[in-house]
């Protein structure tokens, strides 16, 4: 039977360059599949905050009228890479629905390089914080060169080389660029509605005041939302703490869980194929004017 930290002793005996996409299915598949899910949707919540992102998203109509299915693709299709590998055949059909979503509309290096730091960094830092345990150095560098690869695939320039500078080049780009747009604000409160709506209706006002406790300072003043109570905002961060260290206490993942089997994907009940997903041109949008700068009885909580 595997133990609690056999799977990540395996890791560290691999190589975190030539072995990077298996480390990273493995953190995504088997250590961490709850928390890379969270971690994913709050990467791509923050690009909203970049108003040439979020105008672009809302003209698009595809997070504010198609929600649920924006979320489900955008899931599907950066899953079907990390499942596959860059070089199977879903991969490489992923990977070219991707390049023809993007070639369709006017959208800026730099915000492309932006969006692939989210998905290095975030995952990092809510792991860190809520995790059963803290990603290693192993897996991190792993993370960093998968989404180099996945970048160099989508035609990304001037990629970041290290987990440290994709981290660098996040921070510098929010400072600069994060700030109030309406159109945005729209695409935020419809992905809101979204996370709420996976649950009772009752509970949408708490769930979303839930989230909003998870959200930090830059995130919340350029959407203008009012910062909910320094008590709900703690109460809301040790009960996720909470559950990582529960999760510690469980018995490792026996079978791996990818992004098609979670419950929140609900676009799909009768199976999918990797070439229709993902959006397609919208007639007369190239973008808008915008400033640009540079297994288990405890695998459900996991």
């Amino acid at each position: 039977m595997t133990k609690r930290f056999e799977r990540l002793e395996r890791i560290r005996r691999m190589d975190p360059v030539a072995d990077a996409s298996e480390i990273y299915r493995l953190t995504v598949a088997y250590e961490f599949p709850w928390d890379i899910t969270r971690a994913l949707e709050l990467a791509l919540y923050r690009t909203y905050a970049v108003p040439s992102i979020g105008r672009l998203l809302a003209e698009t109509a595809e997070l504010t009228d198609r929600t649920q299915k924006r979320y489900d693709d955008t899931s599907l299709l950066l899953d079907t890479v990390v499942e596959h590998g860059f070089a199977s055949e879903p991969g490489r059909t992923a990977i070219r629905r991707v390049n023809q979503m993007h070639r369709s509309y006017d959208i800026s290096d730099d915000d492309m390089r932006y969006v692939l730091c989210t998905f290095v960094v975030v995952p990092r830092r809510w792991i860190d914080a809520y995790g059963w345990r803290r990603l290693s150095r192993h897996e991190t560098v792993a993370s960093a060169v998968h989404y180099r690869t996945l970048g160099r695939h989508l035609g990304i320039k001037d990629i970041p080389e290290t987990y440290e500078e994709f981290e660098a080049h996040l921070d510098a780009y929010e400072e600069l660029n994060f700030g109030w747009d309406a159109r945005s604000r729209e695409v935020s409160d419809a992905t809101l509605d979204l996370m709420t709506s996976w649950y009772p209706r009752p509970l949408a006002p708490l769930l979303r005041e839930a989230t909003l406790a998870l959200l930090d300072e830059p995130l919340l003043r350029a959407f203008r939302y009012e910062p909910p109570a320094a008590l709900t905002r703690a109460l809301v961060r040790r009960a996720v703490r909470a559950r990582g260290r529960a999760v510690r206490l469980l018995p490792p993942r026996r079978a791996p869980h990818f992004a098609r089997q979670n419950w929140e994907i609900r676009s799909y009940p009768d199976g999918y194929r990797v070439a229709d997903l993902g959006t397609r041109p919208v007639p007369g949008l190239r973008g808008c004017p915008v400033r640009h700068s540079e297994g288990s009885a405890g695998d459900a909580l996991q």
